[in-house]
């Protein structure tokens, strides 16, 4: 007998995973072909196009969120491991410490400032500077402009000779009692001062950083070389503070949850998700709607089902078990990028995309050569 074709809300269910008291479940994948009889789901080009989208939610230069809609979770965390791991910036990876009298010991403090996040001209950061390749056993590193950025820190703490004797706020009493990353000073050398200068200089990200806390006769000097490199590396080269994702929830009210339960319902998850609504006269006139007799009472609604954390309280709860279904849509991932500061947060994730067609046709190149 022929197959028949799923209908569109059949479609939209196998897009669920079911969230209930105790248990989650639909989460087998379901788009490969021979899963469903008679359904063709091998992947094509132009089925995927017409069912992908990005919707972005939140564009600030730190922090981003955005939406993939229609793809796979392997994809989705393609991206999210390349964003982490794979797209390179600049960082201190190497200080020569030629006075150190601080409480710091040496290698805390070389720690403390190659996790200092830097930022610089764009062109510069992105398209002059090349990646410093590590000199071997013997021989002499080859540190040129466009592949090195040095930095330096000269900083001693003195008595404050106008303060108050009764002072008892050291900033107040000593001069450089703390030491801030505002207190690294770039030093650009051959071309680097055509793209670093100005607006464009390199400089840290927050200058508040506190890197150490000195007091009189006790001193810092030293000078640190920058290159780029990536998060597989070192934590210290990733452009993100954190690059996440979540799958879309989904809350589904069955039946109608009215009054004082709809106000219960409301305190049942965060904020802003559920909203309350009156029954209008049209509804209330419908029949088998479940709204007749109920005009002008407040109605539980669904506003913003992805502001919800999926805590489940509502299941909790026996008069809203059978009338409402939870659930997370399998392929609506929720991102969260929130910059560094090197790279602006949705300048990360195009850049992702970059490098995952790079390896794409990386693979592909090694696949056509093995077959040869």
């Amino acid at each position: 007998m022929p197959h028949k074709p799923p209908t569109q809300e059949e479609l939209e269910k196998r897009k669920i995973v079911g969230i209930n008291l105790e248990t989650v479940t639909d989460v087998q994948s379901t788009d490969f072909p021979g899963h469903y009889p008679g359904e063709d789901h091998a992947w094509d080009i132009e089925r995927f196009k017409k069912g992908f989208s990005v919707e972005f939610h939140q564009n600030d230069p730190y922090e981003a969120s955005f939406s993939l809609i229609g793809c796979d979770a392997s994809i989705a965390n393609a991206f999210r491991r390349i964003m982490i791991a794979d797209v390179p910036t600049l960082a201190i990876e190497n200080v020569f410490i030629w006075n150190n009298t601080s409480v710091i010991q040496d290698e805390v403090l070389a720690h403390r400032l190659g996790l200092i996040p830097f930022t610089g001209g764009r062109e510069g950061l992105h398209d002059f500077l090349k990646w410093f390749k590590k000199p071997a056993e013997g021989e002499q590193p080859n540190c040129t402009d466009y592949n090195t950025v040095e930095l330096a820190l000269n900083i001693k703490c003195e008595h404050n000779e106008n303060a108050d004797p009764n002072e008892t706020d050291p900033t107040k009493l000593y001069h450089h009692a703390h030491v801030y990353a505002k207190d690294i000073v770039f030093k650009p050398i051959g071309r680097q001062a055509h793209y670093f200068s100005g607006e464009n200089a390199i400089r840290p990200v927050n200058p508040d950083i506190l890197i150490a806390k000195l007091r009189p006769g006790q001193e810092i000097n030293l000078t640190m070389h920058m290159h780029k490199g990536v998060g597989s590396d070192h934590a210290k080269f990733s452009p993100v503070a954190t690059a996440s994702y979540r799958i879309m929830p989904t809350i589904t009210i069955n039946q109608p949850i009215l009054g004082r339960d709809a106000e219960k319902f409301q305190k049942c998850f965060p904020k802003g998700v559920i909203g309350l609504e009156k029954v209008t006269a049209k509804e209330a006139a419908q029949k088998g709607s479940g709204y007749e007799g109920y005009e002008g009472k407040l109605k539980a609604v669904v506003v913003d089902p992805k502001s919800d954390t999926v805590s489940r309280e509502a299941l909790r709860h026996e008069e809203f078990k059978d009338k409402v279904k939870l659930g997370r849509r399998r392929d609506h991932f929720i991102y969260l990028v929130e910059s560094t500061g090197q790279w602006e947060s949705d300048a990360i994730f195009l850049e992702s995309v970059q490098h995952l067609k790079e390896k794409a046709k990386s693979l592909e190149k090694q696949l056509i050569n093995m077959v040869r």
